[in-house]
């Protein structure tokens, strides 16, 4: 599926104006605009809408244009793609197959397993095929099938094997590897094992990649199909060598290719990347123009684009910006970061958007690049503007604390609490206040009916009073007998909550 796509997206690449114009009116899609703006608008179709309709008319446009390419060959590569790219990879060559016609309509002849296509692999460099891609043939009805190859290899390639140098400790740059992949001539194949694989070389079982586990609950494992090294068990020497391959026989047919291959690391493929791959920082302005350039068919004008400064696979500030040539977007991920991750677990995924990311689309942002240098580090969003600018955006909430602190304003300080003179705090009612004391500034503010005045110039505010402290108190004029019992014998001592020292009950 993916490698479909990707050869959809390189087809529509290819394209002319008219030919873009016919593939997007015939889906119902505007036609009108730019090259670069149909271009983009028919890639954005085949990737949100792919199905085998809209595969058909892409290749019959392709036909058309190219009529000495077959319908299932490789799409020439898109303008801007650097050629340096094509040296990663190769695959077995190509021959030509027969068509047979029917109610008008082509469809391929069966053909034999020979003429399968691998897919190119971004870390593996095909040196020489040792063994054509053939097909895993059932001996009986049993669902446990063996199949067994041999192949040879020559002194040149077995001194190519020894003198390769040591990725790490056991492992060579150069090796042995063998693919397995559904036995299907017509589109390019990606690795996929059969179920049940074991494979012996030399009578010596060899490891096959196991499962992945899975932290999502009911998700089963998945297991990452990718090229066997073979290389440890084989006689580098002019003995054959045999290679039995265990596998289940379900329905499904599969097909065995042996090849002699340079491994490259995920430091060899970013060192690729600097040196053919980085978009210069003018071309990218005119792309962020060219989308924020006004458009007379949309309601809604763009007056600019962030994009963040952390990359989505790590969380971190992005070191080298990297995104496809394909995707609609202008936000980056770390292509080192990235390329490590494939290098474990190959998925070739854009993790902005999901699409496939194949690394020859795969390019450096020089203008971005020029932005990280120019930013400190805690700039962490930027803006792109229509005339190609851009602008740092600040953390909001920073951009809030600063505002609140130039625009507080300057309140007085109020003083709600004066100790008196025995060092307990004011009674509770200002009322009680001025029936115990018969004079003085507390108790004729209160008596007055407005709260004390304090002697800094503040206000007095008794925040203790409640229905209960009224009841107790019972105003200015009332609870004459307490007046005259306290006439008699001193007023009890009472603490900060208003209740008689000694009479506290436990409860």
């Amino acid at each position: 599926m993916a490698a479909e796509l990707v050869e959809a997206m390189n087809m529509v690449k290819s394209f002319r104006v008219s030919d873009l114009q016919t593939l997007l009116a015939s889906m119902g899609r505007s036609k009108s605009g730019l090259k670069q703006d149909l271009v983009g608008r028919a890639l954005r179709l085949v990737q949100t809408e792919y199905s085998p309709e809209l595969l058909k008319n892409v290749r019959q446009l392709y036909e058309s244009r190219f009529p000495k390419s077959a319908a299932w060959l490789p799409a020439r590569r898109p303008e801007g793609v650097p050629v340096a790219y094509s040296s990663l990879s190769s695959s077995p060559s190509l021959t030509s197959q027969g068509t047979d016609y029917l109610n008008g309509i082509s469809k391929p002849l069966h053909t034999p397993a020979t003429e399968v296509r691998l897919v190119p692999l971004p870390f593996y460099q095909t040196l020489e095929t040792l063994l054509p891609p053939t097909e895993l043939v059932a001996h009986n009805n049993e669902k446990l099938q063996d199949s067994h190859r041999v192949f040879e290899l020559t002194p040149s390639q077995a001194d190519q094997i020894r003198n390769a140098s040591e990725l790490r400790a056991g492992i060579r740059s150069v090796q042995v590897v063998l693919r397995i992949c559904y036995s299907d001539p017509i589109v390019v194949q990606e690795d996929q094992y059969p179920p049940n694989i074991a494979v012996k070389v030399n009578q010596s079982y060899c490891h096959v990649p196991g499962y992945y586990p899975s932290n999502k609950p009911g998700v089963e494992p998945r297991r990452p199909c990718r090229p066997i090294n073979i290389t440890p068990w084989l006689h580098l020497s002019s003995v054959k060598n045999g290679v039995t391959i265990t596998w289940g026989n379900f329905g499904k047919r599969y097909s065995v290719a042996v090849y002699l291959v340079r491994v490259f690391t995920a430091a060899d493929l970013f060192n690729r990347l600097k040196l053919c791959s980085v978009e210069s920082a003018e071309r990218c302005r005119e792309r962020i123009q060219d989308k924020l350039r006004f458009d007379p068919e949309s309601e809604i004008a763009t007056t600019g684009l962030r994009v963040s400064l952390i990359c989505p696979l790590v969380k971190m500030r992005l070191g080298v910006p990297c995104r496809l040539l394909t995707c609609a977007h202008l936000q980056c991920f770390d292509a080192v970061f990235f390329l490590q991750m494939n290098e474990k677990k190959p998925t070739w995924t854009c993790p902005v958007c999901d699409k496939p990311a194949p690394f020859e689309l795969l390019t450096i942002d020089g203008l971005l690049s020029e932005i990280l240098k120019e930013t400190s580090e805690d700039i962490e969003e930027i803006e792109y503007l229509t005339d190609g600018s851009w602008r740092p955006i600040r953390d909001e909430k920073e951009k809030d604390r600063e505002r609140e602190r130039s625009n507080t304003p300057e309140y007085p300080v109020v003083d709600i609490c004066i100790p008196e003179a025995n060092g307990h705090s004011p009674a509770h009612s200002s009322t009680s206040l001025s029936g115990r004391s018969g004079s003085g500034s507390v108790g004729t503010s209160a008596a007055a009916g407005g709260p004390a005045a304090a002697p800094g110039g503040g206000v007095v505010v008794d925040l203790t009073l409640d229905s209960s402290s009224e009841e107790e108190g019972g105003g200015a004029g009332g609870d004459s007998d307490d007046t005259e019992d306290s006439n008699d014998s001193p007023a009890p001592k009472r603490g900060r909550y208003n209740y008689d020292k000694d009479l506290v009950t436990a409860y």
